[in-house]
């Protein structure tokens, strides 16, 4: 056997300080390169400070759609009163006589008008003989079940269940008072 030294075989470490830049560079490397894909990620994420145009851009975004405007010289709405209605000593209906006919447009105005005054959803509107007189011919009895059960789009008791079925009466009643 010879002693050659084969050349390929060799380390490219020949001191021992060679062998400590090694093992202490084989740890910061690493840590170097983490550290700097973290700073990456984390600059990546972060936006730039808003200019502003970009704040007036994005208040424009979330303005609302419309406003609100209260007329400070219109009157403020007044709710319906409640009204306790007595059942009649005589054999006579609870909704005929004078005082039905104001309570019957006190309950059109608060719970009705909204629909009707404008014909909202196929609602016949008030006063129009035409679109009332179809539903006329199906009779009083008709028009007060549809009102206080609901029909179509017009929900049960025009949509105030504290409404008696009296008082859902007087304002059809006071409705058809108006188209004939």
């Amino acid at each position: 056997m010879s002693d050659h030294h084969i050349p390929e075989h060799s380390s490219l470490i020949k001191t021992p300080k060679q062998l400590a830049i090694v093992v202490v560079l084989s740890f910061i490397v690493p840590v170097v390169v983490i550290i700097m894909l973290a700073q990456l990620a984390i600059d990546s994420h972060r936006k730039p400070a808003p200019t502003a145009g970009a704040e007036e851009a994005v208040a424009k975004r979330l303005k609302p759609a419309g406003e609100v405007v209260v007329d400070p010289n219109a009157p403020a709405p007044v709710a319906a009163p409640v009204v306790a209605v007595a059942a009649p000593a005589s054999g006579a209906s609870a909704t005929s006589g004078g005082g039905d006919a104001a309570k019957g447009k006190s309950v059109y105005d608060a719970a009705c008008m909204a629909c009707h005054a404008a014909g909202v959803a196929g609602a016949p509107k008030t006063g129009d003989k035409a679109a009332w007189a179809p539903r006329l011919k199906t009779g009083k009895d008709a028009l007060h079940a549809a009102a206080i059960k609901g029909k179509g789009a017009m929900p049960a008791k025009g949509g105030n269940a504290a409404l008696s079925d009296d008082d859902v009466k007087a304002a059809v009643d006071y409705l058809i008072g108006l188209v004939k």
